[in-house]
């Protein structure tokens, strides 16, 4: 299990990498992505410590995986969905009125209006 969260961080580092060194607006938005994907996994992989079995009662109850962390992670989901919506059409309208996609462009003092 701890293997699994290493992997999670590992992902996390790698996308923090990706964002730190890209020029692109896209592609940043791709490693926001990945971020909020591998935390929503260190969330569940996290969960899942609490307990051994899936949360259906059974006739033995034992020690269950408590569900509201993963009904949360649902939530995260779907809002990480509509904000990654609105950051391609902002990229899309900032496409249109500066001519391109970079960063170190956008910064400049040349942009095009």
């Amino acid at each position: 299990m701890i293997i699994d969260i290493i992997l999670a961080l590992a992902i996390i580092g790698v996308a923090l990498y990706g964002i730190c060194n890209t020029d692109n607006i896209i592609k940043s938005i791709i490693c926001f992505n990945i971020i909020q994907a591998a935390i929503i996994l260190l969330f569940i992989l996290m969960a899942g410590y609490t307990g051994n079995d899936i949360p259906i009662i059974t006739e033995t109850v034992k020690d269950m995986v408590d569900p509201l962390p993963q009904a949360l992670m649902i939530t995260a989901i779907v809002i990480s969905a509509s904000i990654t919506a609105l950051a391609l059409m902002f990229s899309v309208k900032i496409f249109h009125y500066y001519g391109t996609l970079s960063w170190r462009e956008l910064g400049s003092k040349d942009v095009k209006k």
